[in-house]
């Protein structure tokens, strides 16, 4: 494959942003600047407007030529696309610059948290079930069913390292076990922060009778550390699978000749457009079904002074593995639900980039920024890391892969920073694990900080 270089990107005969030619993709940009910065009008409180509208369309297009901007520069700086992550990182940390530090008015940033994360209907919430569906549906029954019995114990090994390598460094800096394993382990392999840190204060502050916002302060901090870490750790495991193709799949977790059947298989369904579209349909019926389970589950355990959350995306990884296990879905179905994931995971990640930076606080990672802090976030990670690469071939689990999903995929910031980190390693194949690991493994981690806060806590 040839290595990209900055003279293509000028030549006006080349389509080199994200297939659009040199003229036609400077022409967006002016029009991009012009509904982002440019006042007009007043909005309804009387402040200057703009023409910018938070429609799905103008904020999916304004982000994406965000994202084509640095995603094709950071592919062709030499040391930072083979070593940081290229485009994909690139995206990410000017999105987090531009957004933390108002280099965009603040109707944009509105506009982000309503294209992604902050209300009902948005982008993350059609990409990641689009992404499971296609994983899940696509692998080879006898295999799915060996990795429901191997994959916990897989997360179980990387909690034990991360603990181990935070309680190492810890105990140089003079901090007791304890403190490492309550304020630094279990806030960065919670499971990210709506579904972990947040809960998790709850238990702390329902346990100690204090607000909740002293622990959850302190523990956003240290997991934002933790996430900037696990994304660059993705990208740098993409590198060592290059280096060493023993130790990656290539985008399979799990070791396995069936495998070879699956592509062989893949290559002789040729999806149609329909079947992509019938795709899309079943994950936003799969989608309902775990919805309505997800608010049964939660009726029942509130009833039922059940401390244990199962989020909707539990449910749906669920309902495609049976789907799948069953083998009731026929093949062309499967084909479509293939390309359905391959156009979200290879050709819109920038722009999912570009909003999870603009969501994200660089001054968050600033507040724990002590040294101290700094080693214990990073021997956490790492420790997960090596740990699992240790053992995942015992497990018959490819050591890249599996560090990625059982160990980074618990140290970020939940389904954002599952993407930012897939993203980053180029495994968004992998989504259906990474999600197990934020909300299976994450529920875990609450048992475990429930019973600590409960042990050792006054």
């Amino acid at each position: 494959m040839a290595k990209k270089n900055f003279k293509e990107l000028f030549d006006p005969k080349e389509s080199k942003w994200g297939g659009i030619s040199l003229p036609m993709f400077l022409a967006a940009l002016v029009v991009v600047a012009i509904v982002v910065y440019v006042p007009f009008g007043l909005d309804k409180e009387g402040n200057p407007g703009s023409f910018l509208r938070p429609n799905f369309l103008i904020m999916f297009s304004a982000l994406a030529v965000f994202g084509l901007l640095f995603g094709e520069i950071g592919d062709r700086i030499p040391i930072w696309n083979d070593f940081i992550g290229g485009g994909t990182i690139l995206v990410f940390f000017m999105a987090a610059v531009f957004g933390t530090y108002g280099l965009v008015p603040e109707n944009f940033m509105k506009a982000v948290n309503i294209f992604y994360g902050k209300q009902p209907v948005n982008f993350l919430e059609m990409f990641i079930p689009a992404l499971i569906v296609g994983s899940v549906l696509t692998v080879d029954r006898k295999t799915l069913i060996k990795s429901i019995s191997g994959y916990i114990p897989l997360i179980i090994i990387g909690v034990i390292g991360a603990s181990a390598g935070g309680i190492l460094v810890g105990l140089i800096f003079g901090k007791a076990p304890m403190d490492i394993m309550m304020n630094y382990v279990l806030p960065i392999m919670g499971g990210g922060t709506g579904a972990g840190a947040v809960p998790m204060s709850e238990i702390w502050s329902a346990k100690t009778g204090r607000p909740a916002g002293e622990w959850f302060g302190f523990a956003i901090s240290i997991l934002s550390i933790a996430n900037v870490f696990a994304i660059i750790c993705g990208a740098l495991l993409k590198r060592v699978g290059e280096a060493k193709p023993s130790l990656t799949g290539n985008g399979e977790l799990i070791i396995d000749n069936s495998k070879e059947a699956i592509r062989d298989k893949e290559v002789e369904v040729k999806p149609e457009l329909t079947d992509t579209t019938a795709a899309f349909i079943l994950t936003g019926v799969l989608f309902m079904v775990s919805h309505i389970l997800g608010e049964v589950w939660s009726g029942f355990a509130k009833s039922h002074n059940i401390d244990f959350e199962l989020h909707r995306l539990v449910f749906l990884i669920l309902l495609t593995m049976f789907l799948n296990i069953a083998n009731v879905v026929p093949d062309r179905l499967k084909a479509g639900a293939k390309r359905m994931q391959t156009f979200f995971s290879k050709h819109t990640i920038w722009i999912l980039m570009a909003a999870v930076g603009f969501t994200t606080d660089v001054k968050e990672i600033k507040a724990a920024a002590a040294l101290s802090n700094i080693l214990i976030a990073l021997a956490i990670v790492l420790g997960a890391v090596g740990l699992i690469m240790l053992v995942a071939r015992k497990m018959k689990f490819y050591p890249v892969e599996a560090a990625i999903t059982a160990g980074l995929c618990m140290a970020n910031r939940g389904g954002a920073g599952d993407v930012a980190v897939l993203g980053a390693a180029d495994r968004m194949d992998l989504m259906s694990f990474a999600q197990i690991s934020s909300r299976i493994g994450g529920a875990m981690m609450l048992v475990l900080g429930s019973l600590m806060f409960g042990a050792f806590l006054k």
